[in-house]
């Protein structure tokens, strides 16, 4: 069973709709006791660094989730799910995130329009289950105006070019996050799903 974390926004109901179209068992929680008896954890992240992880806070997720990933349950992080993961945001600097990977969040710069809305190409950099089935260079949805910049270069799974290159997927170990949202993401993003609920 995978547990979807609800802090109050993300974008959930296309998450629980993905996967209940695969026909994967999961809920929508937002109860320490159910992340501890999940096989898996998914963080759908939309709105503001900071936001985010107060709400995790006041919710007393944050040292339940801390320790289900450092006991190894697999988590998919997307968008700020994957943000939180690092240290701290160009967005909310005062804020410190979970810390379990190293590195911060940048904003894009320049006259780039922000923030990045649409399809646009992702390229693999490490092989990992997550793509399997998925051809390089395939196409997802992206909403943000910040991406992450990792300090360990290897847990860099995908890049994606918006007037910068930048980490659009990070893996280390159990921990699977993608800067693009799969649950709007058509083909590839059920495929994306499909394989971290099978493989992952």
């Amino acid at each position: 069973m995978i547990a979807i974390v609800d802090y109050g926004a993300g974008n959930l109901t296309s998450v629980a709709n993905a996967l209940a179209y695969l026909k994967i068992e999961a809920v929508v929680t937002a109860e320490p006791k159910i992340l501890q008896k999940a096989d898996k954890i998914y963080l759908p992240g939309v709105g503001r660094f900071a936001a985010t992880m107060q709400a995790l806070d006041s919710l007393g997720l944050t040292e339940p989730l801390k320790a289900e990933i450092a006991r190894g349950k697999p988590y998919l992080g997307v968008c700020l799910g994957l943000q939180i993961l690092f240290e701290q945001s160009r967005e909310d600097p005062d804020t410190p995130g979970l810390g379990i990977l190293k590195g911060g969040v940048r904003r894009f710069a320049g006259k780039l329009k922000i923030p990045q809305i649409g399809w646009n190409s992702v390229s693999f950099k490490n092989k990992n289950a997550l793509f399997d089935g998925i051809p390089d260079a395939s196409y997802f949805y992206f909403v943000h105006s910040y991406y992450v910049a990792p300090k360990e270069k290897d847990i860099v799974l995908c890049t994606t070019t918006y007037g910068t290159t930048f980490c659009s997927g990070a893996a280390k170990g159990n921990i699977f996050a993608v800067q693009f949202h799969p649950e709007r993401s058509g083909k590839s993003g059920l495929q994306l799903i499909r394989n971290f609920a099978e493989k992952c």
